[in-house]
């Protein structure tokens, strides 16, 4: 698998993320940064890591959305490559319009950072994955909302990723660090190739991180990616 990480000014995850993708495809991340206005060829996978790209100015991933290199983003998704958005990395997808919804300032209005629990969807690019996630949250502006037939076209598509649910697996009011609307925490597009969410699986995918929960979606989005090559 070739991999290829995107770096805006402001990014502070994406060394993170290349080191997590390339302790899963046993390959070095390429990155890519901003200002470019090609990916590398025969890429598998680009991830838009987490961050404050830009500053969080204007909108927070408005700005990088503009960028050269998400025009050659969006053509690369637009020809059936995944692509993963990590926090500001989901921000960013979502103002590129590859992803619906909007993300808003946290409910408490102050910033996030945390363990929670996730309840991965019922979308076959998540099937084998435990019912219940530890990933690390942090972040300031991830309340996802949207309209009510957009929330739920999701649901009925199967395309809600993860749910911010309590120990008992169920969502709750108590396990929502940001107030989003039916407790989403990712989404995934029409064809199942484009993933954005909140939480920071790089973050926890080595046991001298403190766990590997995060490496457990990795793995799976590597194995998707390498059935549907």
């Amino acid at each position: 698998m070739k991999t290829a990480v995107v770096v805006f000014p402001g990014s502070n995850c994406d060394r993170d993320m290349a080191v997590a993708l390339g302790q899963v495809t046993g390959r070095p991340a390429a990155m890519v940064w901003h200002k470019d206005t090609a990916l590398p060829e025969g890429l598998d996978l680009v991830a838009i890591p987490g961050g404050f790209s830009f500053g969080d100015y204007l909108r927070v991933g408005a700005i990088a959305a503009q960028s050269p290199i998400m025009r050659a983003v969006s053509d690369f998704a637009a020809r059936g490559g995944h692509v993963l958005g990590i926090c500001n990395g989901w921000q960013v997808l979502i103002e590129t319009g590859l992803l619906p919804g909007a993300l808003m300032r946290n409910a408490t209005l102050k910033f996030v950072c945390r363990d929670v629990l996730l309840r991965p969807g019922p979308h076959p690019v998540l099937a084998g994955l435990p019912a219940s996630l530890r990933i690390p949250v942090a972040h300031h502006d991830g309340c996802f909302v949207a309209d009510e037939a957009t929330l739920d076209g999701l649901e009925d598509a199967g395309r809600i990723a993860f749910h911010y649910v309590d120990a008992d697996g169920r969502p709750s009011a108590a396990a929502n660090p940001n107030g989003a609307l039916r407790n989403i925490a990712g989404v995934l597009s029409d064809n199942g190739r484009v993933l954005g969410m909140m939480p920071h699986p790089e973050r926890l995918s080595d046991a001298a991180l403190g766990g590997t929960d995060g490496r457990l979606i990795l793995d799976r989005l590597v194995a998707t990616m390498a059935a549907a090559a």
